[in-house]
């Protein structure tokens, strides 16, 4: 068994290395990232300004640590220039506004669906897988047609809405459902429960973990979405998230580039790391026992 076990050890030494090293590259830019944020604005801005003035086959200078490890760059977005935290909480509330009402709606959709016969079931499942494999470019006509008419355009709410019933999450949840074993459900009627009962105490926590990844996944989705602002918001550019107005704040180096990046990617390094389990069992439908 021991020999097994070498022989099984050796074989996974290459893959394991292989995926070591992806990791190394994946996670430096962030590495990166978090380290300069560290920077004093001065520092950022000198450093920056030796952009072009290399040879075009040499590789930029890399600072491995500053001359001195400064908050100022975070004191700047926080305190002084509010303009990043603005936008900030832009993104905030346009993720947390199209979460609460995905929670509300898209579990009752796929329930629906998964659960109920109905005339027209199977033509609206249909809908909403052809919905799915869509681009946004072929739905923005007729978005931006439906939000006029509703006088919704230049709202938040023209970015809410159109993300609250997400086809594929819909989708996702339903197959999820469909493969839940019949007796949970019928073991609940016969103890008296009614149909949003089983739902509520049944269903929902039988589907916690692919609830988990869906949230996930939609928070990023939420959190850099770029067309839709673009698309519905051509006049308030100030209820824009920071996802589309990052760029633009930064395009001239005002030394806090990177603070506000690390302070971009931290909600989503929470929501992934308190819904890691979830995605792993979830995006695998993993079936119950």
């Amino acid at each position: 068994m021991k020999h097994r076990a070498r022989r099984l050890k050796k074989r996974h030494l290459l893959p394991r290395a292989l995926l070591s090293l992806l990791a190394v590259i994946i996670l430096l830019p962030v590495a990166v990232t978090a380290l300069y944020s560290f920077f004093s604005p001065a520092e950022i801005k000198a450093f920056l300004a030796t952009r072009g003035n290399y040879d075009a086959l040499a590789f930029m200078e890399i600072k491995l640590a500053p001359d001195m490890f400064s908050l100022s760059q975070y004191y700047n977005i926080l305190i002084e220039d509010m303009t990043i935290l603005r936008y900030f909480v832009n993104s905030a509330m346009y993720a947390a506004a199209i979460l609460i009402l995905q929670a509300l709606i898209i579990p009752m959709m796929a329930y629906a669906l998964s659960r109920f016969r109905f005339p027209g079931r199977d033509a609206l499942f249909f809908v909403v897988i052809m919905l799915m494999l869509l681009p946004f470019q072929v739905t923005m006509v007729p978005n931006v047609l439906t939000l006029r008419r509703l006088g919704l355009i230049d709202t938040v709410w023209a970015v809410i809405l159109p993300m609250a019933i997400a086809p594929f999450y819909i989708f996702l949840l339903r197959q999820f459902m469909v493969s839940l074993p019949g007796e949970m459900l019928e073991a609940a009627q016969i103890d008296g429960a009614g149909t949003f009962r089983c739902f509520i105490h049944v269903v929902l926590p039988a589907c916690r973990p692919i609830l988990g990844a869906a949230a996930a996944l939609s928070f990023a989705d939420c959190w850099n979405m770029v067309e839709q602002p673009l698309t519905y918001l051509t006049t308030h550019t100030e209820l824009q998230p920071l996802s589309v107005v990052f760029n633009q704040l930064t395009q001239s180096s005002t030394g806090v580039e990177f603070a506000g990046a690390a302070l971009y990617t931290l909600p989503a390094l929470f929501v992934y790391l308190f819904f890691q389990n979830d995605i792993l069992e979830g995006v695998q439908l993993t079936e119950l026992k």
